[in-house]
């Protein structure tokens, strides 16, 4: 009986939907504390949450993979493009265009997160995938023309939030190398670098201090649609690769919609109703995609989480463990067909 799942992206699309579900909440919640908090203290709170909650979702040795010294310079671009760019650039969107279409410009991340993994990481994109792209694009034209109707000033809020998306694909696609490594840790080192990073620039642009509720709701915003929301993701990568991980993430926008519009957000439009049917299709789409052909695993060695039932990880302990576990293994050339996605051990060329 072959070991192998016959959907191997499913528990990656369900870790993608988890994360998406706590990172599209967290949009109006944003959107509400951060109205009096400075776009910087704002950063720094929702990576300080974050880092918290790294520390809290760390994982034994045995477990997971431990982050090493060259992951520093990977690191340290992420916190900057991910945990510093992105969230001010939404912040200071946020609080010049409507929640409901600032929620779903944030589709549009999938897009730079899986063009940039195709261009880095060579992921599979063929003409469904592409077609998704250009009805998630088609979408984000919408809402720019949406805002337009309702004067520049939204216009602009709304290209601060696409900005945002740009940072988050950048930094969506930087991480992908670092998805074998305890994503806790990985949560840990990003959010307390943003932290860092833009506590500073707030202290040195005279941000004044955040009301002690803004803080604390702020800080647990962070902890669950940030940290939790990131491991969760870093874990689908993992699972089935950047782009399709990006594609099902691109959920979380309909989620913030959603719960803008049950804050009391009415700022609804034809044009809004347009975007999302593109959007919503474009997703649609891009899950439905199935991948199966001949291919080849070249001989290797690295270290990650694996188990003994997956058809790849043939290598013997004595006693054999159960379960996940991590060391350093060794692969040996392999060639077999089974449906499979672009995760860890199939980055082949096409």
């Amino acid at each position: 009986m072959d070991p192998r799942p016959p959907h191997p992206a499913l528990r990656g699309a369900l870790l993608a939907l988890l994360a998406a579900l706590l990172f599209g909440a967290s949009t109006p919640l944003l959107q509400r504390w951060g109205r009096e908090v400075g776009s910087f203290a704002t950063a720094a709170l929702l990576y300080a949450g974050a880092a918290l909650a790294g520390a809290l979702l760390r994982q034994p040795v045995r477990s997971e993979a431990r982050l090493r010294r060259g992951d520093a310079p990977r690191l340290l671009a992420m916190a900057l493009f991910g945990a510093a760019i992105g969230p001010v650039a939404l912040t200071w969107g946020l609080q010049h265009t409507a929640a409901g279409g600032a929620s779903l410009m944030l589709t549009l991340e999938a897009v730079f997160t899986a063009l940039l993994a195709r261009l880095w990481y060579h992921e599979t994109m063929d003409g469904r995938v592409m077609a998704a792209m250009a009805l998630l694009t088609a979408g984000g034209m919408a809402l720019v023309l949406d805002r337009a109707g309702v004067g520049g000033g939204q216009v602009v809020g709304l290209l601060a939030v696409l900005a945002a998306t740009a940072a988050w694909g950048v930094d969506n696609a930087l991480s992908r190398p670092l998805a074998e490594r305890d994503p806790g840790q990985v949560v840990l080192a990003k959010g307390a670098l943003g932290a860092l990073a833009t506590a500073t620039l707030a202290l040195a642009l005279g941000e004044p201090p955040p009301p002690w509720r803004a803080a604390l709701a702020l800080a647990l915003v962070g902890a669950a649609g940030y940290g939790l929301s990131l491991r969760c993701y870093l874990l689908a990568q993992r699972a089935f690769g950047a782009a399709r991980t990006a594609s099902v993430f691109a959920t979380a926008p309909f989620i913030g919609a959603l719960g803008a519009w049950a804050l009391g957000d009415r700022s609804g439009t034809p044009w809004l109703a347009g975007a999302a049917a593109l959007m919503a299709a474009g997703i649609a789409l891009h899950l439905a995609e199935r991948h199966e052909h001949e291919h080849e695993h070249e001989a290797g060695e690295h270290e990650h989480a694996h188990r003994h039932d997956d058809g790849h990880h043939d290598h013997r302990h004595d006693p054999m463990p159960v379960g996940a576990h991590s060391h350093a293994h060794g692969h040996a050339p392999l060639r077999h067909r089974h449906a499979h996605v672009p995760d860890p051990h199939h980055a082949h060329r096409h």
